[in-house]
């Protein structure tokens, strides 16, 4: 008499692969599967799931992980993480006084403008394409939950954006339970013209403010601000230039921010010594004027060219007269240090290196 039996197989092994990020790794491994003519989700597998890590830290439990940095200073107050910010923030435990957060806005749909005179195509990446408002609401939910672990009980954010993105951003505060303290309108002094003369000239941004808990005060050097502001209180509206040319001896990021700007929102926000993260680094503005100000920096950016752009730019201002040369350029900074001259000094003991990072000996 012949049976049938029915056999329930699992697979399970390690692959070890160079990728960009957890999904394109898993891409590899399903195409290098494909080539061999063995199918990894075929039916006749129960399941297949992939449990993508980076490969150094696979064997370890998550509290004693050390993560690789791209790149990180040589005072260690600037540290640059290459990878996706969704994968590597949940790999780590510190807390961070402030976090400024420049999120696609999702407007690559092929548009024009004009840079320089010239007209050119708005497409920025497959980061920036446009997404429905489902998917748009979901992704700044998912990454503002992974930042708000990442702040300490006083500390705030900053989220930049346009009519595109912010009011979802706001919304997702909202939810997670932040506390929206201002919204900022920055008013760009030199904004591209509007070639189609069919609407008003876009020349603002939106930059939202919040703090982590309803309850728990935060940090603000209103005295500082207003000093700045010619002894008057300062406004939610900022007028600010976009980035200038000296800005952009690296090259750029297709969406920098100007040091000016970065310098206001971190000298109005922290206190020297202070821990700041960005999350979606580009070309580490944010990390260029931490350091002009004595505070320090960590970055999470998941392109190459960019990463690259961060690093150089870093390693500029190793030179002491490009250091004090671009904090020259910067009102702000000038006005700051007529009036408080201790503003970008720390006296107080702090954290010198982030605990999750390899030691130099490491890298």
């Amino acid at each position: 008499m012949e049976y049938q039996v029915t056999i329930t197989e699992t697979l399970s092994r390690r692959e070890i692969v160079e990728a960009s990020s957890a999904k394109k790794a898993e891409e590899y491994i399903r195409q290098r599967y494909s080539d061999r003519d063995i199918i990894l989700d075929d039916t006749h597998f129960v399941g297949v799931d992939f449990a993508v890590e980076n490969a150094w830290t696979a064997t370890l439990p998550l509290w004693q992980r050390s993560l690789k940095p791209y790149y990180k200073s040589p005072d260690h107050a600037f540290n640059l993480l290459r990878g996706d910010t969704f994968e590597l923030l949940p790999q780590f435990s510190f807390k961070f006084d402030m976090i400024f957060a420049d999120p696609p806005y999702f407007l690559s749909s092929g548009g024009i403008s004009v840079q320089s005179g010239k007209v050119v195509c708005v497409d920025k990446g497959d980061w920036d394409k446009t997404m429905s408002q489902d998917d748009i609401n979901a992704f700044n939910l998912k990454w503002l939950s992974l930042c708000r672990e990442k702040l300490k009980d006083n500390g705030t954010i900053w989220i930049s954006g346009t009519y595109h993105n912010i009011f979802s951003v706001a919304n997702c505060l909202t939810q997670l339970g932040y506390k929206i303290l201002n919204v900022i309108t920055w008013a760009k002094t030199n904004p591209p013209p509007n070639i189609s003369c069919r609407y008003f000239t876009y020349s603002t941004e939106f930059i939202i403010w919040a703090r982590k808990k309803e309850k728990v005060p935060h940090y603000y050097n209103y005295e500082l601000m207003k000093h700045i502001n010619g002894d008057k209180q300062m406004t939610d509206v900022w007028r600010l230039p976009a980035i200038a040319p000296w800005e952009k001896t690296c090259t750029k990021h297709p969406t920098q921010k100007p040091l000016g700007l970065l310098s206001r929102i971190i000298m109005a926000s922290t206190e020297p010594g202070a821990w700041i993260l960005d999350p979606f680094a580009g070309s580490s503005t944010t990390g260029i004027a931490a350091n002009l100000l004595g505070r320090r920096f960590l970055g999470i950016e998941q392109e190459e060219e960019f990463a690259a752009i961060s690093k150089a730019r870093r390693e500029e201002i190793e030179d002491g007269r490009t250091f004090a040369k671009y904090k020259r350029k910067i009102p702000d900074i000038v006005k700051a240090e007529d009036t408080q001259k201790d503003c970008f000094a720390c006296y107080e003991p702090i954290t010198e290196r982030l605990p999750f990072l390899e030691d130099d000996d490491k890298i």
